[in-house]
């Protein structure tokens, strides 16, 4: 029989036994169980459904990194310049809003990465490289309009309409030649060169960033041993600009085999990994740098066989265990699919595969998803790139936290096909707008939630899924705008109509803000802008990012939720103990 809303608190324990999420509303259980509640729908309810929603706030479930969500930048983008962009003050601003996070500079292109020790490799050869039209950019800029930053000594610029829309033009040109390289399979090396390299460092140090760097793992000595002689050469000039970087070896090692025809297994990669790590140590500055990998795929049977033989030699030289997912083929998607909640459940399977396999070798050791996105062969315009491709990014950033995974990386924060945050005019898109609000309200600690209410029942033959996911977690201590203690919720509507969910036991009659994230203008689901509360997003007229405002509620009101819609809710002044300290 279903509870009225002057219930006691108590009484919601016992109306779902069983129904203690870590941090999803799901209408199944941890191992699996896909079946809809046993509750009778009562006469003259039709297709609604009423939820209470009551959370533990004495301990947390899971704590995770500062850092959690975090971004990566593909090597690509040495080759359609946009690297030298990096400084730019816009850039800068939008990458500092999701700080503080790590930047992972890595990609397919990774092994095919060079570095070399010169400032100026066109200067030196006496003509014009690739980039003829900003050659003298370096130049230019350092004698125009570059602007220091006194606080942190920063080089930030504001770049002329003119250069920028030449770069666009150059941009265009080598995406093509991107794209052809991706699907033949056939890659071309890349040099690195140190000014690229202090560029990257600048971008990353003014924005709050940890660049983790990945090192070429393709270089190979006649014995399938790894050649560290270009890393050393990388490693020493680093060291003598003291920069701050954690470092990597290698991208998805199972797909060497279709790179360049030539495998490596677990137990040589982990010796390789042992090799850097020994390297390390001999570079005073990075004796103590940390440490991550093997970045794998997708954990099929042979790429599990991999990591087995990796973690059996390396695992305890790594700091965090890697592997990276992609929910969707870019080249197929359609919008539809980022409202199919099979499509959202298949990262649980994943994780715990990677779990199994890293709690045999190395109880306790982090585990983090690098790379991960909403569709792989760089995404699709219009779609990985919209309001859409939201609901699996927030699902996705849920799940990991709820299942203790530490750290996840999203690719990309810049460039890099239709996966990005930030489009070619330095605009953001609807996921950097989830990200920030999920930066300035989410805090490390993971809550359980208790949800209980009317479910209606499946018809012959059919299963109802969840498409109504609730995770909770103590509000950031970074945000002051609330007091430590409170609690924020973040939702999941992937109903065509609204739901009602009833604060019950400690959240009850509580005073509650909202922010409600919806498709701005006539493309729906396809839209790239978005509307917080009603109000279009964008960056302010003088380049800062704009005061992120919520819709206060009556206390005790129940929340509405409308339909296909992200929303974040902070419950204020729950006192949780859970949430008063570190």
């Amino acid at each position: 029989m279903p509870c009225p809303s002057s219930c006691p608190p108590g009484l919601l324990a016992l109306m779902a036994p069983g129904l203690a999420l870590m941090a999803t509303f799901s209408l199944s259980s941890q191992d699996g169980d896909r079946r809809a509640l046993p509750v009778e729908k009562p006469p003259g309810v039709k297709g609604r459904t009423l939820i209470l929603l009551d959370v533990n706030t004495k301990s947390p479930v899971r704590i995770i990194s500062e850092n959690f969500l975090s971004l990566q930048l593909d090597p690509s983008i040495i080759h359609d310049g946009w690297l030298d962009f990096l400084s730019s003050r816009r850039l800068v601003t939008l990458a500092r809003g999701l700080a503080p996070a790590f930047l992972r500079f890595a990609g397919k292109r990774t092994d095919f990465l060079q570095f070399h020790n010169v400032k100026n490799p066109a200067k030196t050869r006496g003509g014009p490289g690739p980039d003829y039209y900003l050659k003298n950019y370096e130049d230019d800029i350092v004698r125009s309009d570059i602007a220091l930053d006194k606080q942190k000594g920063c080089k930030i610029a504001q770049h002329p309409d003119i250069m920028l829309e030449l770069q666009r033009e150059k941009a265009a040109q080598m995406h093509l030649v991107l794209l052809k390289e991706q699907f033949s399979n056939t890659y071309s090396n890349l040099t690195l060169t140190a000014r690229s390299l202090d560029k990257l460092y600048n971008f990353a140090d003014c924005s709050g960033l940890h660049l983790i760097f990945a090192l070429n793992a393709l270089r190979r000595n006649p014995n399938n041993s790894w050649n560290s002689s270009n890393a050393l050469s990388l490693l020493k000039y680093s060291a003598s600009k003291k920069y701050n970087i954690s470092w990597e070896l290698g991208n998805e090692p199972n797909n060497y085999r279709t790179l360049i025809g030539r495998s490596v297994n677990g137990s040589q990669l982990g010796k390789d990994y042992i090799q850097l790590r020994s390297l390390l140590q001999l570079i005073r500055t990075y004796s103590r740098a940390n440490l991550y990998g093997p970045n794998i795929g997708r954990p099929r049977k042979n790429v599990i066989a991999l990591l087995e033989g990796f973690m059996k030699v390396a695992g305890s030289t790594v700091d965090a265990v890697t592997w990276q997912h992609y929910y969707i083929d870019g080249r197929v998607a359609k919008v539809t699919d980022f409202l199919k909640t099979r499509l959202l459940d298949t990262l649980s399977d994943q994780i715990r595969k990677i779990q199994k396999v890293v709690n045999t070798y190395t109880p306790g050791k982090k585990i983090w998803l690098e790379g991960v996105g909403a569709t792989s062969a760089g995404g699709m315009n219009n779609l990985s790139d919209s309001y859409a491709a939201g609901f699996l990014w927030l699902n996705t950033l849920g799940l990991l936290a709820s299942q203790g995974i530490d750290v996840v990386v999203r690719q990309s924060f810049l460039d890099h096909g239709h996966n990005h945050l930030v489009d070619q005019n330095f605009n953001p898109l609807p996921d950097y707008w989830l990200s920030l609000l999920y930066k300035r309200l989410i805090g490390p600690k993971v809550l359980a939630i208790h949800v209980a209410g009317l479910q209606r029942k499946p018809r012959p033959g059919r299963v109802i899924r969840d498409k109504l996911r609730i995770y909770a977690h103590c509000t950031s201590y970074h945000n002051h705008n609330y007091v430590r203690g409170s609690i924020t919720l973040y939702i999941i509507n992937l109903h065509r109509s609204r739901k009602k969910i009833k604060l019950a036991g400690t959240l009850r009659d509580k005073m509650v803000h909202q922010y409600l994230l919806q498709p701005y203008g006539k493309d729906g689901l396809h839209s790239k802008s978005v509307q917080l509360n009603g109000q279009p997003l964008a960056m302010v007229d003088d380049g800062t990012l704009p005061e992120l405002k919520p819709r206060p509620l009556r206390a005790g009101r129940t929340l509405v939720i409308p339909p296909l819609t992200m929303s974040f809710y902070v419950v204020k002044n729950v006192n949780a103990l859970a949430c008063r300290y570190r």
